[in-house]
């Protein structure tokens, strides 16, 4: 066995430090919000909590049910949709724009991808998107949150790159086979950079997972709203209540309790979701550095 340095000990002893501190700052506010929730509200307005719930309960989750006749689970329902079906969308356009960016044969290639890139440093912005949206008569219309930022360009870019990868015998086989280049993005390409698509797929659906300023820009109708604009909408009341002279400290501390229990249901899909597609998250990634 090699002895080590004291040296060496001690900048391994700091690291070990460091990287527990990291952790225990980046993991103890979500520990903190999952708590509270499931703590009673004098305990929490008390300033009781700390690493365990105090006088255990339910009531922040029976309030954050029946608030605002269920606008909770029906914004809960809306944001699933999507996030679903938003990540769909930009995954097949994304995967539609990659893969001729990807083909060394393909003419105007370089015009092609500085065009896209150049959307990288200059973006249409926020008022060009609200008029292009209101032209198109999609104000408060669900269509809008689906077409609102469906495509990334550092998506397509990331995409190209897993493409380029792919060895070129294994086209110009399926081209000496009779295949179409449908069937062999289809066959070939897919079933080849699942770790890539699965990682982009992770970027949009958290994209569209937290996303709010749209939602709350376009949407009007309260059926229509994600679950992050009834929690901005929450937070803002709590906030409201405070400002308030006279109000009781209670009600204020029950609607916070509320607020930690929504938020426990609205990251639990990225917790449930994240150990299954960490594998293919990590190759994905490692793949387009080397790449790029």
């Amino acid at each position: 066995m090699i002895k080590r340095k004291p040296s060496e000990v001690l900048f391994d002893t700091c690291n070990v430090i460091l990287m527990v501190l990291v952790i225990i700052v980046s993991i103890y506010p979500l520990w903190y919000v999952t708590i509270a929730s499931f703590s009673s509200t004098s305990a929490v307005s008390s300033g009781k909590v700390l690493l365990v719930p105090v006088d255990f309960s339910l009531d922040a989750f029976k309030q954050m049910w029946s608030y605002d006749d269920y606008a909770i689970w029906r914004s809960y329902g809306n944001t699933i949709v999507y996030s679903v079906g938003g990540t769909v969308l930009s995954m097949v356009l994304t995967i539609i724009g990659a893969y001729p960016l990807s083909k060394k044969y393909l003419k105007g290639k370089k015009f092609l991808t500085w065009l896209i890139l150049i959307t990288m440093w200059f973006g249409p912005g926020m008022m060009p998107n609200y008029i292009n949206i209101r032209n198109l008569h999609l104000l408060d219309s669900r269509i809008a949150i689906f077409l609102i930022g469906c495509i990334s360009t550092f998506n397509v870019v990331l995409m190209r790159t897993f493409f380029e990868s792919i060895p070129d015998s294994l086209e110009e086989s399926a081209k000496l086979d009779g295949a179409s280049h449908f069937r062999i993005l289809l066959n070939i390409f897919i079933p080849l950079s699942v770790p890539a698509i699965m990682t982009i797929s992770l970027y949009y659906f958290v994209g569209r997972w937290n996303s709010f300023f749209w939602a709350m820009l376009i949407l009007k109708d309260k059926a229509k709203i994600p679950l992050q604009v009834v929690l901005k909408k929450l937070v803002v009341e709590m906030n409201a209540d405070n400002s308030q002279a006279g109000m009781i400290d209670y009600i204020t501390t029950s609607r916070e309790t509320m607020i930690y229990a929504t938020m426990v249901i609205a990251v639990m899909p990225m917790i449930i979701l994240y150990p299954f597609i960490q594998k293919y998250f990590v190759k994905g990634i490692m793949v387009g550095a080397i790449k790029g």
